[in-house]
């Protein structure tokens, strides 16, 4: 899921922020491995499907990358707090790079590229909060607003630039094997760039007892437990808060999908191979940078509750129109052949019209995810916001886990195009029923109906 741009204010803000040193290379930090972790995403669902050629196996690889993150959060935070933070930032980038090396050195034995992954994303979980606690820690107040802001667009738009763009690029240009090296190359990068950030180590605290640092560590557990029973008491009991939730999950899950029924779409629908599904992944990325700055022009002027449900009817409108991209192909191509245009190439192909489809997928994307996170963000009250908002995104993930373990092997069974059909036509059913079940627009503050 791709989360909103913030409104930073004016550049004055950023470039202030930037001129600080140790800030500028944290952020360079957070750019590269980020960039780098979605261009090994797309890497290694070209290396997993070549040699499997199984949806299925896409599934397992996409399912490294989440639950790591939804089993060890907790803990990873313990011992961040405990912990020297710029030592956990240097050694889970090097740590990262070199398990990226041992899959450079092992991608044909499928069980040890999971491992690795696994090891991977269960860093990640330590420098995520490592990463965002070392900001206040170098960046004065006045700039966090900045700060933060830089952040969030940087993951906007990491994704855009690894996995549709950057990724594809280094497949297509020097195969999946060198974007591995290239990847454990930016985790280094980072780790120098984090050697020079000042030490964050916590006040002396003396010796404990391993039982007691087992106890703390179970207390955070079972602190977990209850925000997470609080998070799901608190969505049951507000309304508006629920239909955001479903909204996020969906767009959520609908890109993990994407992400494992893309490279048999590419082999069975368009003739193509599988690290050629970039004829999807780029223009979805363009689109979702087109949505993007729709939104920021003409997003204010329009009821937001409107927006995401027209935007959810025309996603799983164009899906459905994606699944049936052959067909309509040649339906197309049947109707420009009784139009002859002399000696003017044929205009219609598969291949332009999966692209443009893709594109419009991507802007629809856009217009559902981003006014439901900014939706999200305004109905929390602020004395709950951090802990709601931070268990909200956990039941996100978890959510998008079941499509992700189911879709891979249906496919496999009844074909990619029948898949992408059904879930089409599931959303756009789900953006109906949430213009109906709701009802009429409310007035909110501004003027707005929302």
């Amino acid at each position: 899921m791709i989360p909103p741009s913030p409104q930073i204010g004016s550049a004055a803000p950023t470039t202030n922020v930037l001129a600080n040193r140790h800030f500028l290379f944290l952020w360079l930090a957070q750019a590269v491995t980020q960039v780098g972790g979605n261009m090994v995403i797309y890497g290694l669902t070209v290396i997993i499907f070549s040699a499997t050629n199984s949806s299925t196996a896409i599934s397992a690889l996409l399912l490294t990358f989440l639950v790591p993150a939804v089993l060890f959060s907790a803990l990873a935070g313990v011992y961040v707090d405990r912990h020297d933070r710029r030592r956990v930032l240097i050694a889970t980038n090097v740590l990262r790079a070199a398990a990226f090396a041992v899959v450079f050195v092992a991608q044909d034995q499928l069980l040890v590229v999971y491992a690795m992954n696994i090891i991977v994303s269960t860093l990640t979980t330590f420098f995520g909060p490592a990463e965002a606690a070392m900001i206040p820690f170098i960046v004065p107040r006045r700039q966090l607003l900045a700060a933060n802001g830089l952040f969030t667009l940087t993951l906007n738009a990491a994704f855009a630039l690894g996995f549709a763009l950057f990724g594809p690029l280094a497949v297509t240009l020097a195969g999946p094997g060198a974007l591995i090296l290239v990847v454990a190359a930016f985790y280094l990068a980072a780790a120098v760039l984090c050697v020079t950030l000042p030490s964050d180590a916590p006040p002396p605290l003396g010796h404990r007892p391993t039982r007691e640092a087992v106890a703390e560590a179970e207390r955070a557990v079972g602190s977990a437990f209850a925000q997470l029973a609080e998070g799901v008491s608190f969505i049951r009991s507000h309304r508006s808060i629920s239909w955001s939730l479903l909204y996020l999950g969906i767009t959520a899950s609908l890109i993990g999908v994407l992400g494992v029924l893309g490279p048999d779409f590419a082999t069975d629908a368009l003739g193509l191979a599988p690290k050629d599904f970039v004829v999807i992944v780029l223009p979805l990325g363009v689109g979702i940078v087109a949505g993007l700055i729709g939104l920021n022009g003409y997003g204010r002027r329009l009821p937001r509750r409107r927006v995401i449900e027209v935007g959810l009817i025309a996603l799983g409108g164009l899906l459905v129109v994606l699944s049936v991209a052959r067909p309509l192909t040649r339906f197309l191509q049947g109707v420009e052949a009784e139009v002859p245009l002399g000696d003017v190439p044929s205009l219609v192909s598969m291949l332009s019209v999966v692209v443009g489809i893709a594109f419009l997928v991507g802007i629809a994307y856009a217009i559902v995810a981003i006014p439901s996170q900014t939706q999200l963000q305004e109905d929390l009250p602020e004395e709950v916001r951090g802990r709601v908002f931070g268990v909200l995104n956990m039941l996100v993930s978890v959510a998008s886990f079941l499509p992700i373990i189911v879709v891979g092997p249906i496919a496999d069974l009844v074909g990619t195009p029948i898949v992408i059909f059904a879930i089409g036509a599931a959303v756009a059913v789900l953006g109906v029923v949430s213009v109906i079940s709701r009802g009429p627009l409310k007035p909110v503050a501004g003027g707005r109906q929302g």
